[in-house]
């Protein structure tokens, strides 16, 4: 599938650095021409793994089932963002996801009834090109949430994770639908 065909910035972009990511992160207005599709899967969502402590390894890890990231496969979850802080400049980043909505694996160019997608549509969008703790994860998606406040820009509820393996990478999207 062609990238130009389906993602369509603005011109503008912002660079923020956010602790704990090791390079500048790009926030772009971004005009989804096309829905993504995906099969539904019955799977824990990325940060369901058990880590030390207790605590969840995040996305990297993988518990021998397929879940999160870790594999290269395409895949998208969709999360609800907690009602009290999905407008806050400031949110508690671990209280910001609320719930899984959804998690499915792509579908290719098929389309139809039974598929879940990631609508077209306006979004932030913000990418690293691998894959990230839960941590890195939360930092990334207030970020775009200030992003979303400073511009101005009435976001969601939702907040789309897409993981795929590109040009010989992983890469972690971060979809904020806004209108």
């Amino acid at each position: 599938m062609n990238f130009a065909l389906i993602f369509r910035p603005f011109i503008k972009k912002k660079f923020y650095f956010i602790l704990g990511l090791s390079m500048a992160m790009e926030i772009f207005n971004l005009n989804l021409v096309s829905s993504l599709f995906y099969y539904p899967v019955d799977e824990p969502g990325p940060f369901s793994f058990g880590g030390p402590d207790g605590e969840s390894a995040g996305i990297i890890a993988g518990s021998g089932r397929g879940n999160g990231c870790a594999s290269r496969e395409d895949k998208l979850f969709c999360f609800e963002l907690d009602e009290e802080l999905y407008r806050s400049i400031e949110p508690d980043a671990k209280k910001l996801i609320k719930k899984l909505i959804f998690s499915g694996k792509a579908a290719g160019n098929l389309s139809g009834e039974g598929l879940l997608e990631l609508p077209s549509g306006s979004y932030l969008f913000a990418q690293k090109r691998e894959t990230l703790r839960q941590e890195d994860l939360l930092a990334m998606a207030v970020e775009v949430q200030q992003e979303a406040l400073w511009q101005r820009l009435e976001a969601g509820k939702k907040l789309y994770l897409r993981c795929l393996f590109e040009d010989g990478a992983m890469v972690t999207q971060i979809y904020r639908p806004y209108t």
